[in-house]
């Protein structure tokens, strides 16, 4: 092995690191949704502002993101990013103590922008630190990562904020004000620890990162085709504005798969204490496509081959999902972890190939397409909303109009899917 491909793979070590961190703390959003909905009392769609509130920082900050690694580097970003999310963390503790949902969601929010600088120096950084025609596989390595630290993150505060929640919900209505409050109190106590503990490490590793041996790497000019030499703009690259949709449906597409499948789950009657390991299901799913991405790209299996598969199977699982009931149809909200793997992968590297200078510009702008997650898990929630009251308006039981809602609005993942397949035959070939 040579000194480059030692320091290559020491560096993508590293990079998998921050990605375990990424997913951690994205995929503990799914046991929080359920969580903040309990102890602030909120509907469907306000639940999921946990999710917006995550992923809207990508909108926020990707650009002043990407100046300041312009400024500072990656080595010092990356340091700056982990040091804000153990901020955001420490805001958990006083949004606990005063139940306030917006703080919560401010923390959230900071953490947020933390993740932004991180990802925005993480995702082009591992995709050009070797042949573009491999980057899907190396950006797979990260997402299994991503997705076993967010299997683990699900397991951890599914067990250890939704301990004891139907029981809570139980006494809720039957209880006296005082007592409710107390309940509602001691529930939300329970994030103190975790959180503290949280910023305790993130901020260590702040510390850490900034002596980890991180190879200067750059995306050259000379990567743009002679086709393209007359380029002065992100504007002149249609396939690059197709990426970014893409990613943005796509994000949207994959936070429903994962944050709403627990709550979904309780709708339809399942325990709290069984429905908290269904993330992990849909994360497992991500993982093994993950390593098949690993094995098959590029030697047997081309990305965008990769990418049309993925779609054809979301679009085919979303239908399941609206043909079944119950249990069942959980299990294929866990499958669109399989559609959804290889997208992430396959998008970036089809999206950047041949931007050469402009690289970094249209890496920004496909980490601001995270908001897709802020954007389209809530308007799954407004659907929720608006279809259980208009059933409960007809005559149906709350709890069966919730139900029946919940599993009825799955429907918006199929034109997400519908405009990831047209990314994969067509979108990423119109480079103007």
């Amino acid at each position: 092995m040579t000194t480059t491909q030692k320091n290559n793979t020491t560096a993508i070590a590293i990079i998998a690191g921050l990605f375990f961190i990424f997913g951690f703390i994205t995929w503990i959003n799914g046991a929080l949704i359920p969580f903040m909905k309990t102890i602030n009392e909120l509907t469907e769609s306000q639940s999921y502002l946990v999710a917006s509130a995550s992923y809207i920082s990508f909108v926020v900050m990707a650009l002043p993101a990407s100046y300041i690694l312009e400024k500072i580097g990656y080595r010092k970003g990356m340091s700056l990013g982990l040091f804000i999310m153990a901020l955001g963390a420490l805001v958990f503790i006083p949004a606990a103590n005063s139940r306030t949902y917006w703080l919560f969601l401010t923390g959230i929010f900071i953490q947020g922008t933390g993740m932004t600088i991180l990802q925005t120096a993480a995702n082009p950084y591992i995709t050009i630190l070797g042949p573009i025609e491999s980057g899907a596989k190396r950006i797979a390595i990260m997402g299994i990562a991503n997705k076993v630290a967010g299997a683990l993150g699900s397991l951890i505060f599914g067990a250890l904020l939704l301990k004891g929640i139907d029981e809570v919900k139980e006494k809720l209505g039957t209880v006296s004000l005082e007592e409710k409050n107390d309940l509602l109190q001691t529930m939300a106590d329970s994030v103190f620890l975790p959180y503290l503990v949280m910023a305790i490490v993130l901020g260590i590793l702040a510390l850490l990162i900034r002596r980890a041996p991180l190879p200067h790497v750059e995306a050259v000019e000379e990567d743009i085709s002679e086709a393209h030499t007359e380029k002065t703009s992100v504007f002149q690259f249609p396939h690059l504005w197709l990426g970014v949709l893409t990613l943005f449906v796509y994000v949207g597409a994959e936070v429903i798969a994962g944050d709403t499948i627990i709550a979904y789950g309780i709708a339809l009657g399942i325990s709290g204490a069984k429905a908290k390991f269904f993330t992990t299901l849909t994360l497992m799913a991500m993982v093994v496509t993950y390593a098949l991405g690993v094995v098959l790209i590029p030697k047997y299996l081309k990305q965008k081959t990769a990418l049309v598969y993925s779609a054809i199977l979301g679009i085919v699982f979303s239908i399941c999902i609206l043909f079944t009931n119950g249990f069942t149809s959980v299990l294929f909200v866990a499958a669109l972890g399989i559609a959804n793997a290889l997208v992430w992968p396959a998008v970036w590297p089809l999206t950047l190939d041949g931007l050469g200078k402009f690289t970094k510009k249209a890496s920004a702008l496909l980490i601001m397409a995270i908001a897709g997650g802020a954007i389209i898990p809530p308007l799954y929630g407004r659907l929720v909303d608006t279809g259980k009251e208009a059933l409960i308006e007809s005559g149906m039981a709350e709890a069966a109009a919730l139900a029946t809602a919940s599993h009825e609005s799955y429907w918006i993942l199929l034109p997400c899917y519908a405009i990831i397949l047209f990314f994969a035959l067509k979108g990423h070939k119109m480079k103007g």
